[in-house]
């Protein structure tokens, strides 16, 4: 049995169930590519735990510079975030976010997301109590971190269709460039100019009438005089946009489907509610909305025993790592009492999610409801989006009462 390819990554054929390639990958070649016979560099796939949590510590790997081209694509992005810098301008900007998005704006939000989930799954009972098949992705995945994120910005309700528009165009050009067809790198730059526009109104007005909402917090936070640039700003609130908003929907997505897949564990949930906030960990575990990442060697250095020359890319692959039976007994077993394994759902180390308490609120929320229901059922098979670096559906038909 040999390691599959890096074209492995791409393969249309396996994005219903990557788990067994991953796992394939792992087992033969745990660390693979690297120098070339020929004087070539191909880049590192990773797939143990440990050495990708190693890498995500290593000062000796990071980020592509802001006019360089990452390990993936071949454009630089126009204007970074700080989740694509390294020290010390990472520090500095992260500091002063997190000094915004404290977890008082987070608990905040309790309310609000419990009085949402409850409207969006009643909803979807009324019509599938009229024998409608819903697609959960549409009724209830997507519109809960929408709202979330548009209460967060204070963005009024008739525009937040813009917001759902926006990051699912700026996400899917999250994908290497090879990936992307004709027009969609251009859908890319548009939504984030449409968006830059509309989040710069939004923050002049936040300036003169300040709420208690992030953007507020965002353009008045302030260290010892430091404050977020106009470009800062932007680029932090279409990292919270799209990390706060896809991700989490696919975390809601990929872990209904589990439980679907798996009717034990669901009646577990339905007995106990209170396990919702560990069935989100194991979800999270088992199926995660980020599949991997990628690090720039910034010097000549290592992973494990295999060497990665200065400016060589390592893609760590998150699915594979958080199946690793080496830190998880039986880990392509779904366990919702599971006690907490270490994954790398949220990255690991200085770029660890600044919103992770965020998605596991609303995740924790969603799956306490949804312990309610008599009936949750799948009703075909679900449809994935084109999307490799963030897994999840664009249709997961079911029924329920």
């Amino acid at each position: 049995m040999t390691a599959p390819s890096l074209l492995a990554l791409i393969d249309p054929t396996l994005r219903q169930d990557p788990y067994p390639t991953y796992r394939q990958w792992r087992e033969t070649a745990p660390i693979s590519g690297g120098p070339t016979s020929d004087g070539g560099v191909q880049p590192l796939v990773v797939t143990r735990q440990q050495d990708c949590s190693n890498v995500l510590r290593d000062v000796t790997f990071g980020h592509a510079e802001a006019d360089q081209t990452g390990p993936l694509n071949s454009t630089p992005p126009p204007q970074r975030s700080f989740l694509g810098m390294n020290p010390p301008d990472h520090t500095r900007l992260r500091g002063l976010v997190s000094k915004a998005f404290t977890r008082r704006v987070v608990e905040r939000l309790a309310p609000m997301i419990e009085q949402t989930t409850r409207e969006l799954i009643d909803s979807a009972l009324r019509r599938s109590n009229l024998g409608e098949t819903v697609n959960f992705m549409d009724v209830i995945a997507r519109p809960l971190p929408v709202a979330v994120i548009s209460e967060l910005f204070d963005v009024p309700v008739d525009e937040r269709d813009l917001i759902v528009a926006w990051s699912h165009d700026m996400a899917r050009g999250l994908d290497p460039d090879f990936l992307i067809p004709d027009g969609v790198r251009e859908r890319q730059f548009q939504a984030r100019e449409e968006f830059r526009q509309y989040m710069l109104a939004l923050a002049d007005k936040r300036r003169d009438n300040p709420g208690e909402d992030l953007l507020s917090g965002l353009v008045q936070v302030q260290d010892a005089g430091d404050v977020l640039s106009e470009s800062e700003l932007l680029t932090t609130c279409i990292l919270l946009l799209i990390a706060g908003h896809e991700t989490t929907v696919n975390l809601i997505g990929n872990g209904t489907l589990a439980l679907l897949r798996n009717p034990s564990e669901l009646a577990r949930l339905r007995a106990e509610p209170a396990l919702a906030e560990r069935a989100v960990e194991e979800f999270l575990r088992y199926d995660p909305p980020v599949q991997f990442t990628a690090r720039i060697a910034l010097q000549d250095t290592k992973v494990g025993e295999f060497d990665a020359p200065a400016g060589s890319a390592a893609i760590l692959l998150f699915g594979a790592a958080n199946r690793d039976p080496e830190v998880c007994a039986d880990p392509d077993r779904l366990d919702i009492t599971r006690e907490p394994s270490r994954h790398l759902a949220f990255g690991h180390g200085p770029h660890f999610c600044l919103g992770a308490p965020l998605a596991r609120l609303e995740g924790r929320i969603m799956f306490e409801a949804l312990a309610g229901l008599d009936v949750l059922e799948l009703a075909g098979e679900p449809t994935y989006n084109d999307n490799i670096i963030l897994r999840g559906m664009r249709e997961l038909p079911v029924r329920l009462a």
